[in-house]
């Protein structure tokens, strides 16, 4: 696969990742002030309080309470080793229920009433989008844990999670080359999915392949017999999904119902994790494939302590996942920018702290970047055996983040994208 990856520059693999050692929370720098009558609140005398927004309810609590363990683990593993700069982090968990509405309440409800500094929260983009007006409007801020489509950033949100040319630039040439050319898409149907298929879409014709059909089921649908049959009725030699949530497990499921098979036409999944694959089960999994910057299987030392941690504290039928990790490396980045900062309740010296954070996370050293607000994060895929993700192909160094990749924005292809707040470009449609 290795010619076929270096086609293009988009992978934008750079030397340039000169990434420090690991962060110190406890007396960096200089000391937090009280947060009286500024935008963000987020400080008592001695406490600094933060916010963590996910479901513990609804269509995809399955896969957001491992979310919300990682950054109760984070959180208390800071508040241990002596907190930020002395005071320590009151975490208020709000539960929004799968729904982007009710997200939109709870982050009303953690900004006004409870006056969190920062919020680690939400799972789709749709839950995300939801809340970017009253952080915009309140001036408060939002670290989203979450594989995200792109095509946006955000003044008032730190995106943590992939974009699609972290998951989609390097896994699609080695699938038609080693899986097959012709190329069903299928997503849940809101913006994500479609977003993050259009860029394969893109990257699929380039790079010699066929797209043969394309469909959507409602977010937390059930119901793929009509995919099924389009799918075995189109000459698809492999399925790139952006099935997302626990509609993944009726989905495979449905799919061996309907006499497909990874043998055949194996599933090619960037959105499904640890949790799916335990509620999926293994002779449902089998053969298929995924892209995520981390799995738990990955073996290094870090990880295997990460995971050994987890597991240790959490016997609530949970598994690390990419979003476990990615919840628990976006406190630890928090933590950091809220350290560098003189007073919590600063919104736009605590936004302006994140640029160029560093943080040795458990798949690798990540960073945000210095211009875009997103996460330099790895590229891994993996083939799934025997109920695990056996990983593939894992790359050397984190990948520059395109929210605006450069398959469909070619502009953008050798430079990176300074957001002009002012663009109405920068915020979703």
């Amino acid at each position: 696969m290795g010619d076929i990856i270096m086609k293009r520059n988009f992978l934008a693999k750079t030397a340039a990742l000169a990434l420090s050692a690991a962060i110190v929370l406890s007396g960096c720098g200089s000391s937090l002030s009280s947060g009286e009558g500024t935008s963000g609140g987020g400080e008592s005398s001695d406490t600094i309080k933060v916010g963590i927004l996910f479901s513990e309810s609804g269509s995809t609590a399955l896969v957001e309470k491992t979310m919300t363990n990682a950054c109760i683990m984070a959180f208390d593993e800071i508040n241990a080793s002596g907190g930020i700069n002395g005071k320590q982090i009151e975490y208020i968990h709000e539960d929004y229920a799968s729904d982007p509405a009710t997200a939109t309440e709870k982050i009303k409800k953690l900004i006004q009433q409870d006056e969190v500094a920062a919020t680690v929260g939400c799972y789709t983009s749709a839950s995300r989008q939801a809340t970017l007006p009253t952080l915009k409007e309140e001036n408060s801020l939002l670290v989203y844990p979450t594989y995200t489509e792109g095509e946006e950033v955000h003044p008032n949100c730190i995106y943590v999670g992939c974009m699609p040319n972290q998951q989609a630039t390097e896994f699609i040439p080695y699938l038609l080359e080693n899986v097959g050319k012709k190329v069903f898409l299928v997503g849940s149907d809101y913006v994500f999915p479609k977003t993050c298929n259009k860029q394969a879409r893109a990257l699929i014709e380039m790079y010699g392949g066929e797209v043969v059909g394309e469909e959507y089921v409602p977010l937390g649908g059930t119901d793929f017999s009509t995919v099924c049959n389009k799918i075995k009725d189109s000459g698809a030699e492999l399925v790139y999904s952006a099935v997302v949530g626990d509609s993944n497990t009726a989905f495979f499921k449905n799919y061996a119902q309907y006499g497909l098979d990874a043998a055949e036409t194996p599933i090619c999944s960037i959105a499904i994790d640890e949790s799916n694959l335990q509620a999926i089960g293994a002779d449902y999994a089998e053969g298929h494939y995924a892209s995520m910057p981390y799995f738990s299987s990955l073996g290094t030392e870090a990880s295997d302590a990460f995971v050994e941690k987890y597991n240790s504290l959490y016997s609530d039928g949970t598994v690390v996942t990419v979003l476990t990790e990615s919840a628990y490396s976006s406190c630890y980045l928090l933590a950091e920018a809220l350290a560098k900062v003189d007073d919590p309740a600063d919104t736009d010296a605590l936004i302006a702290a994140f640029s160029g954070i560093e943080y040795e996370a458990p798949q690798g050293k990540i960073k945000v970047d210095e211009e875009n607000h997103c996460t330099w994060l790895y590229s891994r895929f993996a083939q799934i055996h025997d109920g695990q993700f056996d990983i593939i192909y894992s790359s050397d160094e984190a990948l520059r983040p395109e929210p605006w990749p450069a398959v469909l924005y070619p502009e953008y292809e050798n430079t990176n994208f300074m957001p002009d707040w002012s663009d109405p470009a920068c915020y979703p449609q």
